[in-house]
């Protein structure tokens, strides 16, 4: 395994152990698909997450392939999971979670916030 393939496995997994530890027992790295790629963690349902560990970060293509893979999904939401420089594996808790606001409206309507609204 190339020590890119190393490093991503490494957080990827460390997400799940996070996700698993917050109540969703469920969480688990999706095998790779291609171009039908389904995102990198599954088991909360309506939801896909990409993660990333670079050094340099590229938010506008991570988002667009985060956005491709819900869709390919046919999730309700999709989450892009970024750690920080200086922030190791041992807190993922302080990685970033990042998604269009639009969708997070959505979401914090779904879990019975706000006004129900027509986008």
């Amino acid at each position: 395994m190339s020590k890119a393939k190393a490093k991503g496995t490494a957080a990827e997994t460390a997400v799940v152990n996070y996700i698993a530890g917050q109540g969703f027992p469920g969480a688990e790295r999706r095998a790779l698909a291609g171009s039908s790629d389904l995102g990198d963690i599954t088991g909360i349902p309506g939801l896909v997450m990409e993660v990333k560990n670079h050094k340099s970060y590229k938010f506008p293509e991570w988002i667009k392939e985060t956005e491709i893979e819900k869709n390919n999904a046919k999730a309700d939401f999709g989450i892009l999971i970024v750690k920080p420089n200086g922030v190791g594996i041992t807190r993922v808790g302080d990685w970033w979670a990042v998604m269009p606001l639009s969708e997070m409206m959505n979401l914090i309507r779904d879990a019975g916030y706000g006004d129900s609204r027509d986008q």
